[in-house]
């Protein structure tokens, strides 16, 4: 209907003006030839061509409704049909009074009008139809009544010229139609693909849930900056957010979505920020104004800190986090290389804790070299070459009798430097070998000691992965099944830290280690989230307190008395318990006094390799049989 309504007004001005023309010049040519009243019935005509011209205009129709259009057009018809038979009226009843010359050409101007009116409003079939019978009848009429001798050739002529025109107009029509509907076809399609694509843009390069970029986007426009090679360099903050695991847990997820949106609007708001997104979970990515110095880079993040600190209202309560930062001047050429440092300043900010910001300096260069080279070492060595195992005793505290002893693993990259244990997990969990960490230990740690033989107990600590692995307890006992040994033997050790990522995962896989005969012990209880509600629930057989509490024992009233409590609750549940860190009379007493049997410490005995504690064993039993 709009392109209808153009493409008529863009034609029906030129029509009344073109009727307006002709019929000023037939009143010019009749002038004093005609009746006074002719004349003005012309002036009429000329003055309504003139108006209709002026509401045709292509701006008006263009101003208008819909509606009204639509109304207009209806009416076009009606009125320019009108028009069309008043016109010829008026110039049938003014051919009379004028001579042969100007009845030709009164003939010729009607020929003439009627084909530029035909012309121009060619998309309008049924008006075209109307007025060129309105304009063929009194012409060929005319023609006719002249009693030329050639008038019936031109009236055939006229009406062959009629009947071609329309036949051509009707295909014109159908033409347009057909162009014009798949011109709004491809016009809705473009427009479709157009949606589509910002649509696209946006989910490859917004957080649906935060607004801001994404991991993609945020590391493409770091990208974009390092390849520009401008100095200085943009900082780079890396900020995780402190708390909202319990946020998640304990007020569902939805308040976890609230925390990250109200976080990424806290990041937006900041001076001198340059563009921010979500690499994933609730870690951030923020490129700070290369202008700032590291004082000012330093302080913005501060302000980032204290401005995530402030409560998140949420359902009528008020959610509280932190944010640890770790900073870094995107100095290196590649995004890894930025996040790399990035990262090992907030590893340093998570340790310090209460949303404290770390900016990488040169220390942490050196750190950082030092710890890929090792992780690199660690993650090409074959560990059945570079791995030795130590032992250390779990004595007997009544009668001094070896019961048990624990595997530690050390790793050497060159069989000269041996990594402590904090740092030998760490390598594992980076490189991913922690499942064969434990295959390897728990393989030679079964050959060298032989518990089943011996008879003591040997205790093998899995990593918190290993606890929640699927397909752990198969390993496990596929392992004691090939070297012979019994399930019953070993005391797989695990940590409060394997239950807290997926608590019901946990149980499950113990209750299972349980079944297959192993025994289960919590190691380093009392620290922690420990609460005594988890020597009810969990699948265990005994506990391994921690040394804080051996080293508290002798001074501590209030560690004696938690000690005691937890000693007579796990004797109540028929759990065994161990103390560890022992490394004096003064605590081994003190622990014998709350009723511990089972001791292990440097009082005893340090870690070492498997002869020494063979040796040991082996002196104990011929010590037992001479008596």
């Amino acid at each position: 209907m709009d392109v209808y309504a153009g493409s008529i007004a863009r034609r029906a001005p030129t029509i009344y003006l073109t009727a307006l023309l002709d019929i000023l010049f037939v009143l010019y040519r009749f002038a004093g030839t005609a009746p006074i009243w002719l004349e003005g019935a012309g002036g009429g005509l000329a003055i309504f061509a003139l108006v209709r011209s002026f509401i045709w205009r292509p701006a008006q129709i263009a101003r208008v409704s819909q509606v009204e259009r639509r109304r207009i057009l209806a009416r076009m018809a009606g009125v320019g049909l009108g028009f069309c038979i008043v016109f010829l009226a008026w110039t049938a009843v003014l051919a009379p009074y004028g001579t042969d010359e100007q009845r030709l050409l009164l003939e010729y101007m009607l020929g003439v009008t009627g084909f530029i009116t035909v012309l121009a409003l060619a998309h309008g079939r049924r008006m075209v139809r109307s007025i060129a019978l309105a304009l063929l009848v009194p012409t060929t009429g005319v023609v006719l009544a002249g009693w030329r001798s050639n008038g019936l050739a031109l009236s055939l002529a006229q009406i062959i010229f009629t009947g071609t025109m329309l036949l051509t107009i009707v295909v014109s029509h159908r033409d347009f139609v057909r162009l014009e509907l798949l011109g709004r076809h491809l016009t809705r399609r473009l427009s479709q693909v157009a949606d589509e694509s910002r649509s696209n843009y946006r989910r490859a390069t917004i957080d649906e849930l935060t607004d801001g970029l994404n991991r993609r986007a945020i590391l493409k426009r770091l990208r974009s900056d390092l390849e520009r090679g401008v100095s200085p360099r943009p900082w780079l903050a890396l900020v995780d957010l402190d708390g909202f695991k319990h946020v998640n847990d304990t007020y569902g997820h939805a308040a976890g979505d609230e925390v990250l949106r109200t976080v990424s609007e806290r990041i937006a708001a900041l001076h001198g920020m340059l563009a921010h997104g979500r690499l994933g979970g609730d870690e951030f990515a923020i490129l700070f104004d290369a202008s700032l110095d590291a004082d000012q880079a330093v302080a913005a993040c501060h302000r980032l800190s204290r401005a995530v600190r402030e409560p998140v209202p949420f359902n009528g309560t008020r959610l509280r986090i932190f944010a640890s930062i770790g900073l870094y001047r995107a100095n290196e050429n590649t995004t890894g290389a930025c996040l790399e440092r990035a990262d090992a300043a907030l590893y340093k900010a998570k340790a310090l804790g209460e949303g404290a910001t770390v900016l990488f300096g040169p220390d942490d260069e050196e750190e950082l070299c030092r710890r890929t080279l090792i992780t690199r070492q660690f993650n090409d060595s074959v560990l059945e070459e570079r791995l030795r195992l130590l032992y250390q005793p779990v004595v007997d505290a009544r009668d001094g009798r070896i019961v048990g002893a624990e595997a530690f693993a050390r790793w050497s990259p060159d069989g000269i430097n041996w990594q402590p244990p904090g740092m030998f997990m760490e390598l594992a969990e980076a490189t991913g070998r922690q499942s064969e960490l434990t295959r390897v230990v728990l393989a030679r740690a079964l050959s060298e000691c032989r518990p089943w033989e011996t008879g003591i107990r040997l205790s093998i600590n899995l990593s918190p992965r290993d606890v929640v692995r699927e397909g752990t307890v198969e390993m496990l006992g596929a392992i004691v099944e090939e070297i012979g040994g019994r399930a019953e033997s070993l005391i797989l050790e695990v940590t409060e830290q394997a239950l807290l990522a997926d608590p019901r995962r946990a149980t499950y896989q113990l209750e299972a280690m349980r079944e297959r005969g192993f025994r289960v012990a919590l190691d380093d209880f009392g620290t922690g989230w420990s609460s005594l509600s988890q020597l009810r629930d969990l699948p265990l057989d005994l506990i391994k307190l921690d040394r804080t509490l051996a080293s508290a024992l002798p001074t501590d009233p209030g560690a004696r008395a938690m000690t005691g409590m937890i000693v007579a609750l796990a004797w109540q549940l028929g759990l065994g318990c161990t103390i560890k860190g022992i490394e004096s009379d003064a605590q081994a007493e003190a622990a014998r006094a709350l009723g511990i049997t089972r001791m292990q410490g440097f009082h005893f005995g340090r870690p070492d390799g498997a002869a020494s504690l063979l040796a040991s064993l082996g002196q104990l039993s011929r010590r037992f049989a001479g008596s």
